[in-house]
């Protein structure tokens, strides 16, 4: 699969997410729904940021304050997902950070697939677009989980933190899920 296609069936998959999310008027719904945002929205913002915006940087440098613009976006998504991660479905301020979360998504949804990947696939050729979406893939297994606003977000620095809060928050996920477990 080439990379525009997965990271476009990444934003179909969040969106669903958000639908969802807006239809439910269940705290413990809401929640459950806010984690898996939380966890697709991390992961999908750590693989652009590691493997396909340095990647668009290096072959396509006409769109780099597109890029730019995109990383800054996903530096204020990461702040919004981490103040929401801990935050009780029952906060007055739940649900409207959630759908400020939603809508400054849509936007950068909105930028990606209109300018940025149009410009991407009439620069570079198919063949490096499937090498970039195996990339992906691959970086989809180590990436983390949680969102990590203070990471550096361009190479070489968030390839060693992303790796590294991957790894973290896999154990998190663990432990987590095993102490839930015996309740």
């Amino acid at each position: 699969m080439d990379a525009i296609t997965l990271l476009k069936q990444d934003h179909k998959t969040v969106e669903k997410l958000f639908k969802q999310f807006e239809k439910t008027t269940q705290p413990a719904q809401q929640r459950k729904l806010a984690e898996q945002v939380i966890k697709e929205l991390s992961v999908h913002a750590a693989i652009e940021e590691m493997v396909f915006y340095p990647a668009v940087r290096e072959r396509v440098p006409k769109v780099d304050d597109t890029v730019l613009e995109a990383l800054e976006e996903h530096h204020i998504v990461k702040w919004v997902l981490s103040e929401l991660e801990d935050m009780k479905p029952d906060h007055e301020r739940f649900k409207a950070k959630m759908t400020v979360l939603i809508e400054s998504v849509r936007h950068h949804v909105k930028e990606e697939e209109s300018e940025l990947f149009p410009e991407v696939r009439s620069a570079i050729k198919r063949k490096e677009l499937a090498e970039v979406g195996e990339a992906l893939e691959k970086a989809k297994k180590t990436a983390p989980t949680r969102p990590h606003p203070r990471a550096p977000d361009t190479p070489p620095g968030n390839l060693v933190a992303g790796t590294a809060a991957g790894v973290v928050d896999k154990a998190k996920t663990k432990v987590k899920d095993k102490v839930g477990s015996k309740k």
